[in-house]
């Protein structure tokens, strides 16, 4: 099978990191096809920038989604998730969604620990979309800057690390899930100095989304993610333009 993997911001570094920890829990014979915004915002910490994010990631989606089996959109906070599942036929899957439903699997409630004070916001509205308010003990972030997005995880180790024990600690988490591309693959290396499943947002929606393929789930045809009628449109890329026209 083929997974697109989406990385809807411009930092190549980060889809190379987001590349690596889906490569290191792929099944056999599962092939990633990775692919970096054109255009857009180096990483993505907030509302208006997610807006941005998610029609660029739909746009991405249109020229690719016919060449693989499914999508993840790797962007913890799900840019573009819901228009995507309503407009495209293949599976999509969100990278915080798969890593909070995972979380689920794994206790009763899950902390959120990220690298910026700014995803905070956006991160507990994709908590409430997602329907897991309840399950959620605490979204954790950093209160001081970085020098390179890029390296964020390594120069900010230990302190997401120490992070993580107070959420299992104070918040009482079950679960821990180190959010924002940036950290991908993190998780690995410091699951044992945190004391309860640490999860990787991108292994676990890379996991789901070889899962689903498997199922082969048909495409709604009614409800709220069927395919919208034809409309015609003016100025938008031309694979997007396509496929909401139905041509």
């Amino acid at each position: 099978m083929r997974i697109l993997l989406l990385n809807p911001n411009t930092t190549e570094a980060i889809t190379q990191r987001l590349l690596a920890a889906a490569e290191a829990v792929a099944a056999l014979g599962t092939e990633i096809v990775p692919v970096t915004a054109p255009r857009g915002v180096p990483y993505i910490s907030g509302r208006a920038e997610a807006q941005i994010g998610g029609a660029i990631a739909l746009e991405m989606l249109a020229e690719h989604h016919d060449k693989v089996d499914a999508a993840v959109i790797a962007a913890f906070g799900d840019p573009g998730l819901m228009a995507a599942r309503e407009l495209f036929d293949i599976p999509v899957v969100g990278m915080a969604e798969a890593a909070m439903l995972t979380a689920c699997m794994l206790g009763r409630r899950f902390a959120i620990v990220t690298f910026a004070r700014a995803l905070g916001p956006w991160y507990q509205e994709c908590v409430e979309m997602h329907g897991l308010t309840g399950r959620c003990a605490g979204i954790r972030m950093l209160d001081e800057g970085f020098s390179d997005i890029a390296e964020v995880q390594e120069e900010k180790e230990a302190v997401i690390v120490q992070l993580a024990q107070r959420a299992v600690v104070e918040d009482e988490a079950d679960v821990v899930i180190l959010a924002g591309a940036p950290l991908a693959g993190l998780a690995a290396k410091v699951a044992q100095r945190i004391p309860v499943p640490v999860v990787d947002q991108m292994g676990a929606a890379l996991k789901q989304a070889e899962a689903l393929v498997s199922l082969k789930p048909r495409k709604a045809s009614a409800g709220t993610f069927r395919r919208p009628a034809p409309k015609g449109t003016l100025g938008l890329a031309s694979a997007l333009a396509a496929r909401i026209e139905h041509r």
